[in-house]
């Protein structure tokens, strides 16, 4: 299961699993999904056919929170809901490059498709792009089209927690069929094997998404709120006086920003507000094992 991603500008930034309180509300829970993100384009829902499981995806903590308590409020549909979770993306480091052949005979007509595959990364923002180096008739265009449906499908799924790739490009240098033993699932097949090793090759790496935060607090508690989001991995923070109120800005990463709301409360005795904005997506860092603001990544469901 995958969001849109790479360029999408309302592609989510986390997301939770949610399930009905009883299968007799899971089709009323899925038409109720289906009206919310009409009428919230940032808001995504996606099923996995073979699990079940649904994700919703959202922007920030209180998108996704306002969503699923309009779920239970107005459409009166009972959920369970999991604990949010940061939309990683994966991402390449180096270019890749791999020639793959599938091979399977096991009497009669077997199956073969044989593809050589390049894998580079693209500038930050520039999304995904395939193009086919394949001359004119030299292979059957239906062949190629496979490969480039099965190469959509696996860059949903990265090879390090699978998450979507983004920002590359995958170019199908060359090809090898066989009028009799090829076919467009063989060579879906061999792409997708491609991608894996190709993937592998290419030294991907996690991509976290940073935000942009503004806080805007009385003066007395502007040192503990930049402390506070120091701790939080803030870089480029700042504070612009206005009047008796302090604004704070700084580059957060998302994952550090849960929980965020009433930890400012606490610090201001409520006298505090904040909100933030997507900015860019950075590499993950892998700090040491005892940082309390250590993001947990795990294989994505």
């Amino acid at each position: 299961m995958t969001f849109l991603t790479g360029g999408d500008a309302t592609a989510p930034l986390i997301e939770l699993a949610i399930e009905p309180g009883s299968m007799a509300e899971l089709d009323k829970m899925r038409k109720a999904l289906q009206r919310l993100t009409w009428d919230d384009p940032m808001l995504r829902f996606v099923m996995d056919r073979e699990t079940g499981q649904t994700m919703v995806g959202g922007r920030n903590e209180e998108h996704l929170a306002t969503a699923i308590d309009r779920l239970k409020r107005a459409d009166e549909v009972e959920v369970n809901v999991g604990a949010p979770q940061v939309a990683y993306r994966e991402t390449l480091g180096r270019r890749g490059e791999i020639d793959y052949t599938h091979k399977k005979q096991s009497g009669g007509s077997g199956e073969f498709a044989r593809i050589k595959m390049v894998f580079e990364p693209g500038q930050p923002g520039s999304g995904y792009h395939f193009e086919s180096k394949i001359a004119n008739d030299a292979m059957p265009e239906k062949l190629i089209l496979g490969v480039e449906r099965a190469l959509e499908y696996a860059r949903a799924f990265g090879v390090l927690a699978a998450f979507p790739v983004i920002d590359f490009t995958a170019t199908l240098a060359d090809g090898v069929y066989h009028d009799v033993d090829s076919s467009v699932l063989a060579f879906e097949v061999a792409a997708r094997a491609a991608f894996r090793e190709g993937l592998a090759k290419a030294e991907c790496k996690l991509l976290e998404p940073v935000m942009k935060v503004e806080v805007t607090i009385p003066k007395e508690h502007e040192a503990e709120c930049v402390d506070d989001l120091g701790t939080r991995r803030g870089q480029e923070v700042s504070v612009e006086a206005r009047g008796d109120m302090r604004v704070v800005s700084g580059l957060v990463p998302l994952a550090n920003m849960f929980g965020y709301a009433n930890s400012l409360r606490e610090l201001t005795f409520k006298r505090g507000a904040f909100h933030m904005d997507f900015d860019h997506y950075a590499p993950l860092p892998l700090p040491p094992d005892d940082d309390p603001f250590r993001p947990a990544v795990g294989m994505r469901a």
